[in-house]
């Protein structure tokens, strides 16, 4: 077999990192030098796009580092079980691709994830070296990397030290989930392991008696994954999950990805659909959970089975389902009344609340602030503007149902 240039290996690693759906890079600043100087610039195969909270649209080169893996998780298209090409970058190959991607300002950073090659040491090793590498070598971009759980403590403070983000996949919703399908994987492992790093950014936070701090640990945080359909669990324990996870570790995000059958795949899985709206959901009510002062009993009920509604955003299936708490007066309520309104988030209640101190609003105003008026209307009185019969209406729900336009990537 011909040896494989790092063309071939760039294509055959970026498409298999294409499964691992937490590599948004929000949350932290830019790393700086003290005489300015560093490679790259972040104004303005192998690159993914993600959104930091701003909106701001950034690249990342996302491979990973190798797809041999010594475990057999029933999920995992790189399983040791799987049929799959396999191939391998050498640290200084991914360094010399990070570089030149960077130099050319194709990239703001690197994720990098890996299958566990020999043990979870060693490929730890190789990672935490590539990063290290890469900043004794002037790169000031962010860079993701993910973390295996039972890699030594020492290993792991090293990564921290050099990334800017750390994530350790909790891989299913549930414990039970996880022993039926990566048997080989330790949940209490997978947490401990994460409440490990949740413990190193606290004492590299904390001040020294000069008032100084050790220094940068993951400064933009600690993420997670879980996978979407694979196995039986409802929307309601997937969120109960995240609820705990973000409250326990301080995690920046949990991310939700969508389970696709992938090739050669393990016969104990279902064969369905990518449930690509349902994931969308998820992140929907991730975000009124976070920030919206939503509970869980409200966005999932048990009228629902523990399930979203697909067909409609979890704040509007809210709202319909609680037409007495409506119409709001958007002139008068207050912010967390203003959140409630479907079509309306936090910028557009800000501005209201700032408008709405010279003058009285009409729709007609809230639109030009932004505001999603057609989805609004039915449940907000403005000035010039009131429901009527609206809210009463048997097929209001019906009114806002399209066809999915979620597009397929």
């Amino acid at each position: 077999m011909a040896k494989m240039t790092i063309q071939d290996k760039l294509a055959l690693l970026s498409d298999a990192a294409k499964y691992d759906a937490s590599c948004a890079s929000s949350g932290t600043s830019r790393r700086g030098s003290r005489d300015g100087k560093g490679l790259g610039s972040t104004t303005g195969s192998g690159i993914c796009h993600a959104y930091a909270p701003d909106g701001r649209c950034i690249s990342l080169l996302k491979i990973l580092m190798t797809n041999y893996c010594v475990y057999d998780c029933a999920y995992c298209v790189n399983r040791v079980s799987s049929n799959v090409p396999r191939a391998r970058f050498t640290v200084d190959e991914v360094v010399w691709l990070t570089t030149e991607f960077y130099r050319r300002n194709y990239i703001e950073g690197l994720f990098l994830s890996s299958g566990v090659l020999r043990s979870s040491d060693y490929t730890m090793e190789e990672m935490v070296r590539i990063a290290e590498k890469l900043r004794a070598q002037g790169f000031r971009g962010y860079i993701h990397l993910k973390t295996i759980p039972d890699a030594s403590p020492e290993l792991i403070e090293r990564a921290g030290l050099a990334a800017d983000r750390l994530s350790i996949n909790v891989e299913l919703p549930t414990d039970a989930g996880v022993r039926a399908y990566a048997p080989e994987k330790n949940p209490d492992q997978i947490r401990g392991a994460m409440g490990k790093v949740r413990l190193t950014m606290e004492d590299y936070g904390d001040r020294t008696h000069t008032g100084r701090q050790r220094g940068k640990f993951a400064p933009a945080g600690q993420s997670t994954q879980m996978i979407v359909g694979a196995d039986q669990s409802n929307d309601a324990t997937i969120l109960d999950n995240a609820n705990r996870l973000y409250g326990a570790y301080g995690l920046k995000r949990v991310y939700y990805s969508a389970f696709s059958p992938i090739p050669d795949s393990s016969a104990v899985l279902p064969l369905i659909d990518p449930p690509l709206m349902r994931e969308h959901r998820l992140y929907q009510a991730d975000w009124l959970l976070r920030f919206y002062d939503f509970g869980l009993d409200e966005i999932v009920t048990r009228d629902t089975g523990g399930m979203l509604d697909l067909d409609v955003d979890p704040k509007l299936a809210w709202a319909l389902a609680n037409r007495d708490r409506f119409p709001v007066d958007v002139n008068r309520a207050p912010k967390d009344e203003l959140l409630r309104i479907p079509g309306f988030g936090t910028k557009i209640a800000d501005r209201i609340i700032m408008a709405r101190r010279t003058g009285t609003l009409t729709l007609e105003d809230i639109r030009r602030m932004g505001g999603r008026i057609k989805m609004a209307k039915s449940f907000v009185i403005a000035r010039g503007h009131t429901p009527g019969h609206h809210l009463d209406a048997t097929d209001l729900r019906q009114r806002f149902v399209k066809p999915s336009q979620l597009e397929l990537f």
